[in-house]
């Protein structure tokens, strides 16, 4: 499986591409930046992100984007730009037919280092390390796109099966099949 991995910012826009599957060696496909200027209005930033986003898209072609879940922060115009820009890569990637999958922050923390606690480099050595590469990845925001890339493809088979499961549960029971019961009369005895 290739993820495109997308750590969503306005000013800085992570990106990674992941290749594998769980349980085997992963391998880094590319990893980057989509920047923007803070001084620029909002639209046309989200226009060059978009634009970054397509050229990924075009040149790694991934059979899933994995997105960081905005949570909600102190500094609201943060969050209003980072709920922006991973809009901008949902878009992207619901125009190709492609699946998105959300997962929080905590969620890759602790899928890439074992703890949801753990810090920026700590995240950054362990992608350096599970990708066999010789630095980590920088700034911050391309190692955790390459984080949240790992994170999917470790965690998609479990989710998988707990979609599947509760698609199960919701879906009408079956109807009961006949039962023959062994002690049933047979030519008038019980056997």
């Amino acid at each position: 499986m290739r993820v495109l991995g997308v750590d969503p910012g306005l000013t800085r826009c992570g990106v990674g591409v992941v290749e594998g599957v769980a349980g085997r060696q992963l391998t880094m496909a590319g990893v980057g930046v989509i920047r923007t200027s803070a001084e620029a209005e909002v639209p046309d930033r989200l226009v060059l992100i978009e634009r970054g986003l397509e050229e990924w898209l075009d040149t790694h072609r991934p059979e899933a984007v994995a997105v960081e879940r905005v949570f909600t922060q102190h500094n609201v115009r943060t969050v209003m730009g980072t709920a922006q820009a991973s809009a901008v890569a949902m878009l992207c990637a619901a125009r190709r037919g492609l699946p998105v999958a959300l997962h929080t922050p905590s969620e890759v923390k602790a899928a890439v280092t074992g703890s949801g606690r753990a810090e920026k480099a700590q995240v950054g050595a362990m992608v350096t390390r599970v990708l066999r590469l010789a630095a980590p990845p920088k700034p911050a925001d391309a190692a955790d796109a390459l984080a949240l890339a790992i994170c999917h493809i470790w965690r998609g088979p479990a989710n998988n099966r707990l979609q599947q499961a509760a698609a199960a549960r919701q879906s009408p029971p079956a109807p009961p099949t006949p039962y023959r019961n062994r002690t049933q009369h047979q030519k008038g005895t019980v056997r």
